[in-house]
């Protein structure tokens, strides 16, 4: 029998919310960790956990910030520390992820990750080292406006992105850009972007997302996304990894470009499969959970 529970893990003083699906007549030892993107959280793979449980320990966890984790104060990269506050980026993600791996799951795992997840799993995966089995980025965050991406010839975009951080640090300015983003309307109009096909759009995701921004601290996050514009590439990990990294990409993704992707595959020896759902967008193990489920199925079972 398919069991799925929810829990909260104690970690560095904030709660952590993460979930186990598993057959308990399987007595499998493959663990899987699911990584949620931006926005998102662990019930983003309301499709996947349970059909992934049926034959290994799968695992979905919310990071810090989002779904029902803790959400503290963003503290940003210029501003003096502050007491209960947080810096949110990469690093603060990876070490939540290992900790959670140490802790909790005590053993192997896979690392499965969504948009930002796909980084936060690569360098979950590089501080794990032989503890990561395999790495499987599902339309990993590319994060073409981070700064390191930004072209010097590019001179209004060099001129307007200091502008943009600036008005967005002020507190009072990000949190009303976010309570305007924070609406079931705007929610749907996003997903109609991010979800081409119009597949699995329905009014159980639009709460998914809505639900875990009405929360006291779900502004902060948002403004941490600052932090982000100047952290980690998914090309800074790919070859700190030990451990095979396969991608799943939808083929219509309107933010992560799928020929990226692919020179991706030209460029690192460490990627080791790029397979495309067809008229998927940004999320395509939601959006074609079927297809996306038989691929990570068929890479775990196929990993030695």
């Amino acid at each position: 029998m398919n069991s799925k529970v929810n829990h909260i893990w104690k970690w560095r003083n904030w709660d952590i919310s993460w979930s186990l699906s598993n057959n308990l007549s399987n007595q499998t030892e493959t663990n899987i960790l699911l990584i949620h993107g931006f926005g998102a959280s662990k019930n983003h793979w309301r499709n996947n956990q349970k059909y992934l449980g049926s034959y290994f320990n799968c695992y979905a966890i919310d990071l810090l910030g989002f779904g029902e984790s803790s959400q503290p104060s963003a503290t940003l990269d210029y501003e003096f520390p502050k007491e209960n506050g947080v810096k949110y980026c990469f690093d603060l993600w990876a070490n939540q992820i290992t900790d959670f791996c140490n802790e909790v799951i005590k053993g192997p795992v896979f690392l499965i990750g969504n948009s930002i997840g796909g980084i936060v799993s690569l360098k979950s995966g590089e501080i794990l080292k032989s503890n990561c089995k395999g790495l499987i980025l599902i339309d990993c965050a590319q994060r073409t406006m981070d700064d390191k991406r930004l072209k010097k010839s590019d001179v209004l975009m060099n001129f307007l992105r200091p502008l943009i951080k600036t008005l967005v640090s002020k507190r009072f300015i990000s949190q009303n850009l976010f309570k305007r983003a924070a609406n079931p309307s705007t929610i749907k109009q996003i997903l109609k972007q991010a979800y081409p096909s119009g597949e699995n759009i329905n009014e159980e995701l639009v709460q998914i997302l809505y639900k875990p921004s009405q929360r006291n601290g779900s502004a902060e996050a948002f403004r941490g996304f600052i932090n982000l514009f100047d952290d980690y590439l998914a090309t800074d990990l790919f070859k700190k990894n030990q451990t095979d990294i396969h991608l799943i990409w939808g083929e219509k993704d309107p933010w992560e470009a799928l020929e990226e992707a692919k020179q991706w595959v030209n460029n690192y020896e460490e990627i080791k499969s790029l397979n495309v759902i067809k008229d998927a967008g940004h999320c395509p193990h939601d959006e074609k959970p079927e297809e996306t489920n038989r691929l990570i199925l068929k890479i775990i079972q196929e990993t030695k």
